[in-house]
């Protein structure tokens, strides 16, 4: 029997967007496959105790400190948060957040969702950017093992780090395959995205401004850096036509999933891109950019256009507004990609990291 613990002092609700979808699900599927391990989740003053599953062999560490003062985190995380992991003796700490202590005490592994410091610092704000820089080379380093979530992220990882990482994809939530059984296309298309820089939201807005006769957009996901600029170009280039909902409980993404007549994804950059693979499982037509973690979900079965190129944004939206874009391709892709396969994948990883 292993005592596992599991770092989730960075998890704020509603405010880390599709990490937060990661490491619910994942702590979910292991406690559906696995009652022999003990797992010690230590989470926050934000978190909340139904981020742990209830089965007996999942025990709550509440730790006194609030995650959105990012420096009083990082400090508990570094100097306190190692006394914990000795007091409970752990033979492995899961860190699923990017972020590990650099003094542990056991073994570690450590979860990279993707290297957007390194592939964009101009996404950073300068007072960040040093923190990312030296916290994720630093857990790269002091971490036993490192799970990525694409083998784009591993690439990232061996090109910037000069580590080696084991591909551990994303699954996907069963509730959306009920979702493509129930399906009742309405007037509006779908984007599901926070709104920071690579998100490319404002040359969605221009080329859903350039397209005719298109239904309505919604655009849900975490209020992020680029939110004021993506709120102001609602306003001045398409109004009324496009709604902006901010986070929503994942019952009301399902509905929004359920009437969408398409779904749009015009990213730049991604570590893995869920929101695709959810709509893929949900039965609903997708465009999204080509980009290399973005081919490695869907294949062939998506449309794909060239994220910098609006006329091409634009021409997929019309190509979703007229129900052009098959699905059952891509639903069935979608079944490969499990939580209970992430699960046993990981489990495994923290098994054999743990000797």
């Amino acid at each position: 029997m292993l005592r596992i613990g599991v770092n989730a002092l960075y998890l704020i609700p509603g405010g880390v967007g599709g990490t937060e979808i990661y490491l619910r699900n994942l702590l979910a599927a292991l406690a559906e496959i696995d009652s022999v391990n003990q797992y010690f989740i230590f989470t926050n003053r934000e978190t909340g105790a139904d981020l742990v599953p209830g089965p007996a062999n999942f025990l709550n560490v509440p730790q006194p400190v609030n995650a959105r003062f990012r420096p009083a985190r990082i400090l508990w995380e570094q100097f306190i948060l190692p006394f914990s992991v000795r007091k409970h003796r752990l033979d492995v700490l899961f860190n699923p957040g990017f972020t590990a202590p650099l003094v542990c005490g056991c073994p570690m592994v450590t979860v990279f969702h993707d290297l957007q410091h390194k592939r964009h610092p101009e996404y950073f704000r300068w007072f960040d950017l040093p923190f990312w820089n030296f916290f994720l080379w630093a857990s790269a380093w002091r971490s036993r093992g490192l799970i990525a979530v694409s083998g784009a992220t591993r690439d990232d990882l061996e090109r910037y780090y000069g580590v080696g990482a084991r591909v551990i994809h994303h699954g996907v939530e069963r509730a959306f395959f009920e979702v493509a059984s129930k399906r009742q296309p309405k007037d509006y298309l779908l984007c599901v995205s926070t709104s920071h820089p690579h998100k490319n939201l404002i040359a969605l807005l221009r080329a859903f401004g350039q397209a005719g006769g298109m239904p309505h957009l919604v655009i849900t996901g975490v209020r992020g850096f680029a939110a004021r600029e993506v709120e102001r170009g609602v306003e001045q280039i398409v109004g009324d036509s496009v709604k902006i909902t901010g986070w929503i409980p994942r019952g009301e993404l399902y509905e929004l999933f359920r009437g969408a007549r398409g779904f749009i994804y015009p990213s730049t950059f991604e570590g893995f891109g869920m929101p695709v693979l959810e709509a893929m499982a949900a039965g609903v037509p997708v465009a999204c950019s080509d980009i290399p973690p973005l081919r490695e979900i869907a294949g062939s079965t998506v449309h794909y256009f060239d994220p910098a190129s609006e006329n091409e944004i634009r021409d997929a939206l019309e190509k979703l507004a007229a129900s052009a874009i098959p699905t059952e391709a891509a639903r069935e892709r979608a079944r490969e990609f499990t939580w209970e396969k992430t699960a046993r994948e990981t489990l495994d990883y923290l098994s054999k990291s743990s000797s």
